[in-house]
């Protein structure tokens, strides 16, 4: 079975539904045959590269001031509550992520996906660490030895993938990151919760998996033989 993962590095509940995701499959007796595949959808694409404040993005955006208490904070707590700590939704620079989507690429290709995402997603909620410009990406490349990071990401060969992961997410009805789309049969837009994440995973499980069911009968002969014995 696979999940597919639509998400942002900048993008807080995203980094909570990577954490548990981890969680879930972890419960699971079968968790080790569902393929999580990461996939790439940027939230803000049109920040400068220099990168600007979560305060600043929420004025930019038009919404109240009030999100950081009624929004950010909440998720924060969440995490921390979830085993997330420290985790910075509110302190922290946001900036265009193309270039961490395409490292991000570039990590699946070797191999190491979730690993690398995970990773990422820590570095950035937990350090507040800046992955926007090329040195600070190929920094955090370094750190996780991808090598053959640098080639990869200074001929843009990944930008295609990028960009055709988060065409795809609109054209099956995303609106925004997270988005999740399970063994191709049902989509799940937006965060939810472990427990709901797990019984999710079992429905595709079961659908994907489906018990065998006896066959419609269409008509029979006089004669059949049992453990019982025969009869006519």
């Amino acid at each position: 079975m696979k999940i597919e993962f639509w998400s942002d590095i900048v993008c807080p509940y995203c980094g909570l539904m990577d954490h548990r995701i981890n969680q879930a499959l972890g419960r699971l007796s079968y968790g080790e045959q569902v393929q999580v595949v990461h996939r790439s959808f940027q939230v803000h694409p049109d920040l400068p590269r220099e990168g600007v404040t979560q305060r600043e993005v929420i004025k930019m955006a038009g919404a109240p001031p009030t999100t950081v208490d009624h929004v950010l904070r909440p998720i924060e707590r969440q995490a921390k509550a979830e085993g997330l700590t420290p985790y910075r939704a509110v302190d922290r620079t946001l900036g265009p992520t193309d270039l961490a989507h395409e490292l991000l690429a570039y990590a699946t290709d070797q191999g190491r996906s979730n690993e690398i995402w995970t990773a990422m997603f820590r570095a950035h909620f937990g350090q507040a660490r800046k992955l926007w410009t090329e040195g600070e990406v190929l920094g955090f490349a370094a750190e996780m030895n991808l090598d053959g990071a640098a080639k990869a990401l200074r001929s843009r060969r990944y930008r295609g993938r990028v960009d055709a992961d988060q065409r795809q997410a609109v054209r099956l009805g995303a609106r925004g990151a997270p988005f999740l789309v399970f063994d191709g049969r049902f989509a799940v837009p937006g965060a939810i919760g472990l427990n709901d994440l797990v019984s999710v995973i079992d429905r595709a499980w079961a659908e994907a998996k489906p018990k065998p069911q006896p066959l419609p009968i269409i008509g029979g002969g006089d004669g059949v033989c049992t453990p019982d014995g025969c009869v006519s």
